[in-house]
């Protein structure tokens, strides 16, 4: 098997090959150390490495495999890539600023110890903007993270690392986290899955298990591998008081969708968006109609009320205050577009506020809520434009998608109204590629907490397309 094809196969693929002793856990992780060094230096994904101690685990896991028996940790010998915004033990977070570059954690955030206790061996760290604050994977400690499928774009963000190097076949799985899109947005810039769970599904760290908007959750290549990751993490936790304490059991096998109800809108009704990705979305659609869905287009009667009194309100009364606490300090250290946050976020009027994001919440949910309650998903894109450029500026006065001139930082992007209605489980999934050779995607929305009916249409449509990355014409010509 060549290294390639051994870099790109699912972690479900893999453990079947551990299991049968077909591969061993130290013959991919040197593969995937060999395809790093070779790659990464061209889109630069990787933060912290491990490569030596992952070695080390990665011989104990071979070893348990070889046992009689073998092993029944579920994902053992499975090299993860954590993004650098979730705590390690033991190990550096710089949520990536130059602020924490010595900032060492005594313990893991839940989403992480438990999927080291299942036996996943961290690799790497991947990048983030500073403070996850962006789409764009910018930051003075790690500098711009590149697209694989063209580097003059950037991976979204701002668990842009991540999707980065799953698509540059660095890591089988990766982690995320997702206020605003930073989940989904880099999925569908860089061609791979990632799901935000409802909040409270997976237990999260301080301070994010307390946000609402704010969830921790799977990137993988494959629908299976996201369901396996997130069934593992997902519970209630004695250190997250708002886990919840429902576990939901995924399919991870692709089954008839026939007769499922399928809502759809290329715009929530007032998104411009990007001629591809509406060609994009349409083909998605019409590979459901195929498989026998009734598919219906809805209007939600949303407006750009969503946007003038939605998360970025939001984000100014959360990550604004952070960001003006730490530069009173460490201005000297930070990014100019965390300064700008901070600028803003110190003009914005005052504790109201704060209130705004949640009744557009609650206006949205009123239409959205009886559509989802007819129809068994909602699908619509996940970014209105196939992505942006590696050095893209989020304040840009003159940024347009479809000839319009919208928010350089939101405005490109579906994701931050699904934060806003919180409960509601959204898996993105690949929908094709720009002429730019930038993917695009889809997002499949559930009933409040329903996140078994969204893996259900995720398969279905992941097994009618062929999947994703399964040859050599599929993946990026890195």
């Amino acid at each position: 098997m060549r290294n390639d094809d051994i870099c790109y196969m699912t972690a479900t693929e893999a453990l079947a090959l551990f299991r049968r002793r077909k591969l061993s856990p130290v013959e991919l992780v040197k593969a995937l150390v060999a395809r790093a060094e070779k790659v990464n230096p061209a889109i630069n994904c990787l933060a912290d490495r491990y490569f030596d101690d992952a070695l080390v685990q990665a011989r104990a896991a071979e070893a348990r495999h070889m046992r009689r028996g073998g092993s029944d940790l579920p994902l053992d010998g499975i090299p993860l890539a954590v993004k650098d915004a979730q705590r390690v033990a033991g190990r550096r977070t710089t949520h990536g600023s130059l602020i924490f570059k010595d900032s060492v954690d005594d313990h893991s955030d839940p989403m992480i110890e438990r999927l080291q206790q299942a036996g996943a061996i961290i690799l790497a760290r991947t990048t983030t903007p500073e403070f996850c604050l962006s789409g764009v994977t910018n930051s003075r400690i790690w500098g711009i993270t590149r697209n694989p499928w063209n580097t003059d774009w950037g991976p979204g963000g701002s668990s842009g690392g991540s999707g980065a190097a799953l698509a540059a076949g660095l890591a089988p799985l990766a982690t995320g986290t997702d206020i605003g899109g930073s989940i989904r947005i880099p999925a569908a810039a860089c061609g791979v899955v990632g799901f935000k769970p409802p909040h409270g599904r997976n237990p999260d760290g301080p301070p994010a298990n307390f946000d609402r908007f704010n969830h921790c959750g799977p990137m993988t290549r494959s629908v299976a591998d996201a369901a396996l990751m997130q069934t593992i993490t997902a519970g209630p936790h004695p250190r997250d008081h708002d886990s919840l304490r429902q576990k939901v059991t995924l399919p991870r096998e692709a089954r008839s969708v026939r007769g499922m109800k399928i809502a759809y809108s290329v715009d929530l009704g007032y998104v411009p968006v990007d001629d591809e990705v509406r060609a994009n979305t349409l083909a998605a659609i019409e590979v459901f109609r195929g498989l026998g869905a009734r598919v219906e287009e809805v209007d939600l009667g949303w407006t750009g009320a969503v946007e003038q009194n939605g998360l970025h309100w939001y984000n100014l009364m959360h990550f604004g205050r952070q960001t003006i606490w730490l530069m009173k300090d460490n201005a000297d250290l930070m990014t100019d577009y965390a300064l700008k946050f901070a600028d803003i976020a110190r003009k914005a009027t005052g504790a109201d506020d704060v209130h705004k994001p949640w009744a557009q919440a609650h206006l949205m949910y009123q239409t959205l809520g009886p559509v989802l309650e007819r129809h068994d998903v909602f699908i619509c894109p996940t970014n209105n434009a196939p992505g942006v450029k590696a050095d893209h500026d989020p304040y840009d006065p003159d940024f347009k998608v479809a000839g319009k001139t919208v928010d350089a930082e939101y405005g490109w992007v579906m994701t931050h109204q699904f934060n806003m209605l919180h409960n509601c489980p959204v898996l993105s999934v690949p929908s094709g590629h720009a002429s730019t050779q930038v993917p695009t995607g889809i997002q499949i929305v559930g009933r409040t907490f329903d996140d078994a009916r969204v893996f259900k249409a995720a398969l279905a449509y992941e097994q009618a397309v062929g999947g994703w990355y399964t040859d050599k014409s599929r993946r990026p010509a890195l």
